[in-house]
């Protein structure tokens, strides 16, 4: 029997899994299990919960087969747990690091029926609030237990069941489930604390309680935040139905007060009691002040908040209303006049500025005021490198399969020479652009469109993005500001509220986007639109291409394509193109190919010159796909193009040479050196190595690639162009299985 039984329910929290998971594996203290309760969830976490189960032993995994809500996957895992004490942690929580063996010492030593643990808000923008404890609680609490009615202030305390452990045995002889709907956590917290003999107290913070910019119940609208009423009859039913309870005459003034908060909380959300609906609300608090009030009064709160009380015991919802909505006014002039203050300078600098780039906004503000193109797409790639990547790939799709929309290419001045013949575009910057930024009715794109672009309604932003994260992207990327020098996240984050759809590769790269990029937009896995050509090329195509980049028959292509470092300026691996050539032989060829960020840079080049032949320079050679196509073997290190070439199911070597320093300075989500697509090599020695032995070719490194495809390459099929195009452009629903097309 495990100390602790962690139960954690897990409904559509594939973007922050693996983290709750391994904060509860990955501490220094192992005596625990995790019950894990897939609730039906519709996205990635079954998966992710499998591969735990298949590789920790403390993990048992419950799948039902039917959703049954927060409260009833709760009540599962805890029919399942063997521990002697339960912790019920949210599957978007996770556990800060160190805290158990604190925690298991404090259990051991007193062994409370109920261990409170303090917590933090973590907020999607890092920002961090702390709990009320210290409110609560100026002064050091102590390792003593106690009764709820020795400290009622602990009322005060945060309702919630993550932030308690309750000893197993006494749960179940009280007989408390978890009540269905939500607010479930209220009808469970107040009866464990007023039942509890022994309640110990941890001053030390263990949960990281996440606050999600979507996807929080606190942040969702509807009727269901009705359902706090229910929760809150079923605290005071307790009490009416259990007078043994320790002080329950003098704890009714202390859950009554706190029922008021409560309730006035959730009504002063505006995210959640929709406007129509307020004054219902405040009906139902009305009633509820009037049935629970206890017969010897309570202590009315000091100053607004007690102001609040009174107007809900005298019913007068327009006086409230009206208080509500002079307080917002209130915060709205401050807000206003601070800004004001703040920006007033810069306003009148630019005002007397006025300069060309000024006046093309100023076009674009007028042109916004004219109807939405119904069959213009805008197309861009790179930030306007010209035609490639997804958007290329949708494009072509759309011009056979909806010939009526009409798609037009963003592209800058000097990359004119670089698109295809018969192209329609527009060159950034100019009045044309604009034009079209304003009136398309699509907007497609692998990168974000500038900040002054507007959402116009009726408008589809389609965001391809253009390659399966390695690397930390978006808002993660605030925990490694190396690798993000000078980001505006606010302004990321306004830009991703503008997406309509998300493609996506692959599962993996649906979690990771949905944590990086919190928003409302529909994600479309549906595989790589650029890889429709990596599937559907003929060997004569192949043959071409090789031809044309040097190849002759029976030599081995070797494509070298690392990536960017931000965080290292000018850095290039320690690679020598020489001495690679000398151990693949006569036959062999090597292709070497920059990161595309290296064209910003004055040479452009991939940083390893030679006069030798058989290395050829291709990080100026478009598109990439053809690279690909062409080569036998590709070597690269934190890339994307490893997903992308894993698809031909030809070798691929890693070489990583820095990949720790890589991992703590940019940060990684996968570690490609633990779960690679083929042969690894950390020093330039051992990559030479890999092609002298023949482990490039090896039983192992095939094995690797195979368990790399059927992970990432699912997907692409040669048909997620014009799965693409039928959603996004057509309306027609999308194919819910790899093959699928419709």
């Amino acid at each position: 029997m495990a100390l602790i039984s962690f139960v954690v329910p897990v409904h559509r929290v594939q973007g922050y899994l693996r983290e709750c998971l391994d904060s509860l594996l990955g501490q220094a203290f192992d005596d625990v299990e995790v019950i894990a309760v897939d609730d039906c969830s519709p996205d990635a976490s079954p998966e992710i919960l499998t591969g735990y189960a298949g590789r920790d032993p403390r993990v048992r995994l419950v799948r039902l087969t039917g959703n049954v809500g927060l409260g009833p996957a709760r009540n599962v895992g805890l029919d399942r747990a063997t521990g002697e004490y339960v912790w019920f942690v949210d599957g978007d929580d996770w556990l800060a690091p160190g805290c158990l063996p604190v925690v298991a010492e404090r259990l051991r030593a007193t062994r409370p029926d109920v261990l409170l643990v303090d917590h933090v808000r973590v907020h999607w923008n890092d920002s961090v609030t702390r709990s009320a404890l210290r409110d609560v609680y100026p002064e050091p609490v102590g390792a003593e237990t106690f009764r709820l009615r020795d400290r009622p202030e602990v009322v005060g305390l945060l309702h919630t069941a993550w932030n308690k452990l309750v000893r197993r045995e006494f749960l179940v002889s009280l007989g408390l489930r978890f009540a269905s709907g939500w607010y479930e956590d209220v009808s469970f917290s107040y009866p464990v604390l007023l039942a509890a003999e022994r309640i110990g107290l941890l001053d030390r913070v263990c949960v990281n309680y996440r606050q999600r910019r979507t996807g929080a119940i606190t942040r969702t609208p509807g009727d269901r935040h009705f359902d706090v009423f229910a929760q809150w009859e079923r605290v005071f039913r307790f009490l009416a139905d259990h007078p043994a309870v320790h002080g329950a005459g003098e704890l009714h003034p202390v859950l009554f007060e706190r029922m008021v908060w409560h309730y006035l909380t959730v009504l002063g959300n505006g995210a959640r009691i929709a406007q129509q609906v307020r004054a219902a609300f405040f009906a139902r608090i009305v009633a509820d002040h009037e049935r629970w009030r206890p017969p010897g009064g309570y202590r009315m709160p000091d100053g607004i908040e007690g102001l609040k009380h009174r107007l809900v015991a005298t019913g007068r919802w327009r006086t409230f209303s009206a208080l509500r909505g002079a307080h917002r006014t209130g915060l709205t002039v401050r807000r206003t006049a601070r800004t004001a203050r703040r920006r007033g300078a810069p306003v009148l600098l630019g005002a007397a500025r006025l300069t060309r780039d000024a006046a093309l906004l100023a076009g674009y503000r007028a042109e916004l005021r004219r109807p939405v193109d119904p069959t213009l797409a805008l197309y861009a790639a790179y930030w306007y490198r010209g035609y490639a990547c997804n958007p290329a790939a949708i494009h072509a799709a759309a011009r056979r399969l909806a010939p009526h929309v009409r798609g037009v290419w963003i592209v800058r001045r000097d990359r004119l020479d670089s698109l295809p013949p018969g192209l329609e575009y527009v060159v950034a910057g100019t009045a044309a652009y604009f034009r079209a930024l304003a009136r398309a009715r699509w907007l497609v794109n692998n990168v974000n469109f500038p900040d002054h672009v507007r959402k116009r309604p009726g408008t589809v932003h389609v965001q391809t993005h253009h390659g399966t994260p390695v690397k930390v992207m978006g808002l993660d990327q605030r925990r490694y500001p190396l690798g993000a020098p000078g980001m505006d996240f606010a302004a990321l984050l306004r830009r991703v509220d503008r997406w309509d759809y998300s493609i996506s590769s692959n599962s993996f790269s649906t979690q990771m986007w949905e944590r990086a990029y919190p928003a409302a937009y529909t994600t479309l896995e549906v595989g790589y639109p650029r890889n429709d050509r990596l599937v559907t090329a003929t060997a004569d195509e192949i043959a071409e291409i090789r031809a044309g980049l040097g190849a002759g028959p029976g030599e081995r292509m070797v494509l070298y394509a690392p990536t960017h470092r931000e965080h290292l300026p000018g850095y290039h691996p320690p690679f020598d193109p020489h001495r690679l050539l000398d151990v693949l032989g006569p036959a062999g060829r090597l292709l070497v190919r920059s990161h595309y960020f290296h064209d910003r840079e004055p040479q452009g080049a991939s940083g390893w010159p030679s006069d030798d032949p058989r290395v050829t320079d291709v990080s100026g050679y478009d598109p990439v796909e053809d690279l690909y196509l062409a080569a036998d073997v590709l070597v690269t290190d934190y890339s994307s193009a490893m997903f992308d070439y894993a698809v031909l199911d030809r070798p691929i070597v890693l070489y990583a040479p820095d990949r720790e320093a890589y991992r703590l300075a940019r940060g990684v989500y996968l570690d490609v050196t633990a779960e690679p697509p083929g042969a690894v090599a950390t020093t330039f020695a051992g990559l030479l190595d890999v092609f002298r032995s023949g482990t490039v070719d090896s039983a192992v490194a095939t094995a690797d690639r195979q368990r790399f495809r059927a992970r990432f390459c699912v997907w692409d099929d040669g048909h997620a162009a014009e799965r693409v195009v039928r959603r996004v452009f057509l309306g027609e629903p999308g194919g819910d299985e790899p093959g699928d097309v419709r």
